[in-house]
């Protein structure tokens, strides 16, 4: 692989893919084509895109949401799939497939604390999303690699309904810091993610599996009283329902051994970068 390696974005619009291309643009050699380039459900568009681009690195974000797009919830399971598989195809036409899968992946109705990479088929998901993260993870062979995600938090996130994000809005904004129900999660911040994937750019992972988290479990009590020491605005938090709901997180032993260690950002340091960011520009 060059030592520069051109890198097919893809999903440039979502969280994840705006940090990528706002960080990577000019250092290295990055195609982000919108939509209307490049349809993901085209099977023949996708072929005739990577077969004239030579990418070295596919990198594939991109996810039906049915958050911003209610009208695509339907057709979640239809469309993850659809968009993968027409990658996945095609992979004779470049060097290596990263994409993004999920803890969802273990299946929500049986997650166990820092779930390893073992812990994968024990359970296949009911849900649309997990189902379909599930498949993808049993195409993810030879040069296509799944990078399991947890909990990822930044700017560009989806405020409304992202948990830290959504607690830095409603005590900035005077409102009550509601919590449906506490429970610990796996959290990793964006610019620690994507320090992990520059190691997956340059070197051959030994597995086609990772969990890709911070290793950490985080209270989300614990979060909320967080952001109100670092706004230094007191805020009332309110838990709307008792007990924990099951942990989501991860182990990352797999990743640690691969990468040489991880330097992390402390979790308050994230926490006030994200409150500088929204106190200078609002929440959009």
């Amino acid at each position: 692989m060059k030592t520069r390696p051109s890198i097919l974005l893809l999903g440039a619009n979502g969280f994840i893919g705006r940090n990528i291309k706002e960080a990577w643009s000019g250092q290295y050699d990055l195609s982000a084509p919108p939509h209307k380039e490049l349809d993901l459900l085209n099977a023949q568009t996708v072929e005739g895109y990577l077969r004239e681009g030579h990418f070295d690195v596919v990198l594939h974000t991109a996810n039906t949401n049915n958050v911003t797009h209610p009208d695509q919830a339907p057709h979640m399971l239809e469309y993850n799939l659809r968009m993968f598989c027409n990658l996945e195809r095609c992979r004779n036409l470049y060097g290596k497939l990263l994409y993004f899968g999920s803890g969802a992946e273990y299946d929500m109705r049986h997650y166990i604390p820092r779930m390893t990479e073992a812990y994968f088929g024990r359970h296949v998901p009911q849900d649309p999303y997990g189902f379909s993260k599930y498949v993808m993870s049993k195409l993810a062979t030879g040069n296509i690699y799944d990078l399991r995600l947890f909990g990822v938090f930044g700017k560009y996130e989806e405020w409304r309904r992202r948990f830290i994000s959504n607690m830095i809005y409603q005590n900035l904004t005077g409102r009550v810091m509601e919590i449906k129900q506490n429970m610990y999660f796996d959290y990793l911040y964006i610019g620690d993610l994507l320090s992990i994937l520059e190691w997956f750019l340059t070197h051959e992972p030994a597995h086609h599996h990772y969990n890709v988290c911070s290793g950490q479990r985080y209270e989300l009590l614990s979060l909320a009283h967080m952001v109100v020491e670092e706004t230094g605005i007191p805020g009332e938090i309110v838990i709307r329902q008792e007990g924990l709901k099951p942990e989501y997180t991860g182990d990352n032993t797999r990743l640690l051994a691969e990468a040489g260690g991880l330097s992390l950002t402390p979790m308050r340091t994230a926490v006030r970068e994200l409150t500088a960011y929204y106190r200078e520009n609002g929440f959009h």
